[in-house]
């Protein structure tokens, strides 16, 4: 729909490969291409919910007909293409998993039913918790019995076993979890079940949970094995139809896909462990952020990935990236744990899309409902009559009207007005522009909340971090949710608009690895845990020989899951070393693990001695070049402008409006301005002070009005 690449010489068109990273969202698809000579492109196009795939097509063609190629032209360029997708949680969300069957020891039906535990409110007992992943009515227990020394204390009953198997065709079963106890010590059982479902149900999908999630954690293990299998059905379909489909109109690339631990694999193997694209998408916005801003200027970044229906937070911490194993499929506590480590992340119903109402106590709320990409807000005269984020953007003079994604969208401002006015304002008694004003400020608010939660309880105070804004509408309030929070910085990356896109670019192709062996630093278990970095080396090297054959170079990040003696929680802790060979490794370790628990929870006991549970090894392949690229706007000639905006104080103002293409290095602009380009509009708050780096992003400085900057 939207490009801003300059037409690049017929001849080098032809020979550069092209690499292509593709965000599905909730109103539009994000593409950015890498190949056509030192410069990206980014487009947009409107998501297509009926049909994802067609929505990545339609921004192909929008690239393509900008690169002056036919689709097929173009896609036969195409080396590689990274996808991140919400197709799998879309599908759990929808109830549009597979009839999954679980099986499970005899006298253990209930782990679904018990889970762990806990409440978001610890005394409202009105909240219920949710119905099982998988039914009572499809839960059947196996007649068997490993111990946790790996000893089997009752053999597994064959034939009772086949029984189960036999009754499942006529429940309608679809997918079969299979999650025993003990199995990640012993998984002789469940080896044993998956040659009973080949012999007696070939061709049902099926996952044993030794495999998908060797974890000491039943109720953990037992929900990523169920949601795997469930998934496995709709994501195997899903993945083969978008292969099929890119290949007919031209590609004949590389398919990869994002995963939930901010990396990408082949699409092949993805579609065999699904649950691994629970949060794909939404992962790479902090690979994005890493790759273009300049982490000197803060030890810490909150990233902001703000789109069309959501708004995640993630963090950068010294340069890492966090991940955690509390990822919920909703609300902490009254939806299902996924048990599978991911990039942390928190997301709300605060995107561009986000629906304003007054309830009936006369209270404004934004979200959670979106207006999405069908019929989108009503300033896109689509039949949309709701007021939205977008819509209050509008009537505040934030977004261009006659401008928007390029000029391919004309908005409709009185349409905007219309949906505020009937909807929020009189209801609230306010003026229209007081009442867009309100919806903005609440938006900001609920961003502000989601910062808290992923910072303070992780012993972070935001206002020695520095807050980063991505996604299409990061700009409209970026700046307002860096005051709120009391940061210095606010960056604006170049690829801001496309953010998980720009981070799937120049994320490294990624297998993750995990392993069980309990020991504790007083009496370190150096053979077993040697072993056990042993075996998970095996396997990074065997990934690192198949998927990564082509890759430039490669390395393997080594964690531990640790926690003080009889404390009930782990936290992952990295390794200084793939191997221990003395007591100075394990004095390290101490080390290490002491500092990463005062960095968490401001306190440690660095008197006590350390128990480690599971040990990770995650191989890493560098397809490409991680040095992002710079987005080709096009040329400009300067000119200075302005138009009326509103903000809560001092109300109606004359910003000066620039181009984000004619800002130059030693260029400050001064707010109330607006810094705009086809895909995206910062705003700048009266008080603050924004110019640009060498790598293009807008650094918004809060604490200067004016002057040169420091």
């Amino acid at each position: 729909m939207d490009d801003i690449v300059g037409t690049l010489d017929a001849s080098k068109r032809k020979r550069s490969k092209l690499r292509f990273a593709v965000d599905t969202g909730g109103t539009f698809t994000d593409l950015i291409v890498s190949g056509d000579g030192d410069y990206l492109s980014m487009h947009k196009a409107a998501t297509t919910p009926d049909d994802p795939v067609r929505g990545v097509i339609n921004v192909m063609k929008a690239a393509a007909d900008q690169a002056g190629a036919s689709l097929s032209e173009y896609l036969a360029r195409g080396e590689i293409l990274v996808h991140g997708t919400t197709h799998a949680i879309n599908a759990i969300i929808t109830g549009r998993t597979a009839r999954t069957a679980f099986l499970t020891t005899r006298g253990h039906p209930d782990t679904l039913v018990f889970r762990e535990g806990g409440r978001q409110d610890a005394f409202n007992f009105t909240v219920p918790y949710p119905q099982p992943y998988v039914s009572k009515a499809l839960t059947f227990e196996i007649d068997e019995r490993i111990m946790s020394t790996g000893q089997c204390a009752h053999p597994l009953d064959e034939g009772q076993a086949i029984e189960v198997l036999r009754r499942l065709p006529s429940m309608g079963v679809e997918a079969i979890a299979v999650c025993l106890l003990w199995s990640i010590v012993n998984p002789e059982h469940e080896l044993i079940l998956e040659r009973l479902i080949k012999d007696h149900l070939p061709g049902v999908p099926y996952t044993l949970s030794h495999r998908i999630n060797p974890s000491i954690r039943e109720y953990r293990r037992a929900m990523s094995t169920c949601i795997d299998a469930s998934l496995k059905p709709i994501m195997g379909a899903y993945m083969s139809g978008l292969d099929e489909r890119l290949r007919d109109v031209g590609f004949a690339g590389r398919l990869l896909v994002v995963t939930s631990q901010g990396g990408v694999i082949d699409a092949a193997d993805v579609a065999q462990t699904p649950v691994h694209l629970i949060n794909s998408g939404p992962s790479m916005a902090p690979v994005g952020a890493r790759a273009y801003c300049d982490s000197s200027m803060a030890n810490t970044l909150i990233v902001g990935d703000t789109g069309g229906t959501t708004f995640d937070v993630s963090l950068i911490r010294n340069g890492r990236i966090p991940r955690t194993r509390e990822t919920w499929l909703g609300k902490p506590f009254s939806s299902h744990l996924t048990g599978m480590p991911s990039v942390d992340i928190k997301s709300i119903g605060a995107g561009g899309g986000s629906i304003a109402w007054v309830d009936e106590g006369g209270l404004l709320h934004v979200g959670p409902n979106s207006a999405g990409a069908v019929p989108g807000p009503a300033a896109y005269g689509r039949g949309g009559d709701k007021p939205t984020v977008t819509d209050a953007a509008v009537v505040q003079g934030f977004i261009d009207p006659d401008n928007f994604l390029g000029g391919q969208m004309k908005l409709d401002v009185e349409e905007a007005k219309a949906a505020i006015r009937d909807h929020v304002g009189r209801p609230l008694g306010l003026r229209v522009e007081e009442a867009a004003s309100a919806i903005m400020d609440l938006a900001t608010e609920q961003m502000v909340q989601a910062i808290l939660d992923i910072t303070v309880s992780q012993g972070i105070d935001p206002g020695d971090a520095a807050f980063v804004g991505g996604g299409g509408a990061a700009g409209l309030n970026a700046v307002a949710v860096g005051k709120r929070l009391g940061c210095r910085w606010v960056f604006i990356p170049e690829t801001g608009a496309a953010l998980s896109a720009a981070g799937a670019l120049v994320s490294d192709l990624v297998a993750h690895y995990h392993a069980t062996c309990h020991t504790i630093t007083t009496h370190f278990d150096f053979e077993g845990v040697n072993a056990t970095l042993e075996k998970l080396a095996k396997h990074c090297e065997s990934f690192r020989r198949s998927a990564g054959a082509d890759a430039n170079s490669s390395y393997i990040d080594w964690a531990t899951e640790s926690r003080y003696p009889d404390q009930a929680w782990e936290i992952e802790v990295p390794l200084r070393t793939s191997r221990f060979a003395d007591i100075d490794d394990v004095k390290g370790l101490e080390a290490d693990f002491h500092a990463m628990h005062q960095e968490i929870f401001a306190v440690n006991d660095p008197g006590q001695p350390v128990e480690t549970i599971g040990w990770n090894a995650a191989v890493h392949c560098r397809l490409g070049s991680q040095l992002p690229g710079r987005i080709k706007l096009p040329e400009r000639a300067p000119q200075r402008s302005s138009r009326w905006t509103y903000f809560r104080a001092p109300g109606w103002v004359e910003a000066s409006v620039h181009s984000l293409e004619t800002i130059g290095l030693s260029d400050l602009v001064v707010g109330p301005a607006i810094i705009q380009s086809d895909l995206t509009s910062i705003v700048i708050d009266p008080g603050a002070t924004a110019f640009r780096d060498a790598m293009g992003t807008v650094i918004v400085d809060l604490k200067r009005s004016g002057g040169t900057r420091d």
